[in-house]
């Protein structure tokens, strides 16, 4: 079966004042189309560091990341921005949701930037009552709950059909029942 995700010999040093902090020392992976994997251990382990290696978010120090076939390691940005537009959903710890928008606005925004334009609204629509938030549509951020909010992240990274998902603990706010629904 053909791999959706590949690292290999991924290595991530930080440079701190005089310090060297190494967040990754060497990681080979390879995750097959369809498969879940998760990624755990104690904070500070670079667990988000690889996902941000694997999404072409930051470079790594050597070693190379091929996503859905395509070596981003060492592409231009204008290229590993295009795969992530259109190979990647991601969902951030912190959300990244836009406060001005609202639940749809986030996904029309999300759709928009893969090129779909602001087209049909029935796809936002089953992805948010998928997530139990359907009556949430016209509500801003700050109008949500840390698990609504969530969930807001979750749809944007799907709204899109992604070959790839990242999510960075993607049930880290919700209730077991939710968490069960968005896996």
């Amino acid at each position: 079966m053909a791999s959706i995700l590949q690292t290999n010999d991924l290595k991530m040093t930080y440079h701190i004042g005089k310090v060297d902090v190494h967040a990754l020392r060497g990681l080979t992976l390879e995750v097959p189309k369809g498969e879940f994997l998760a990624i755990m251990g104690p904070s500070g382990c670079g667990k988000s560091t690889l996902l941000h290696l694997c999404g072409g978010l930051l470079t790594p120090t050597s070693g190379n990341v091929v996503v859905d076939g395509e070596e981003i390691t060492a592409a231009s940005d204008a290229k590993r921005t295009d795969v992530r537009r259109r190979k990647i959903g991601f969902v951030f710890q912190k959300f990244n949701l836009f406060p001005t928008l609202t639940a749809e606005g986030n996904l029309k925004l999300a759709e928009r930037i893969f090129g779909k334009g602001a087209g049909d609204a029935a796809p936002r629509r089953d992805v948010l009552r998928l997530l139990g938030l359907e009556s949430k549509l016209k509500h801003k951020p700050l109008e949500l709950s840390g698990g609504e909010q969530q969930r807001v992240a979750i749809a944007r990274a799907i709204i899109n059909d992604p070959a790839l998902i990242l999510a960075d603990e993607p049930t880290g706010n919700l209730d077991s029942e939710n968490s069960e629904s968005v896996l």
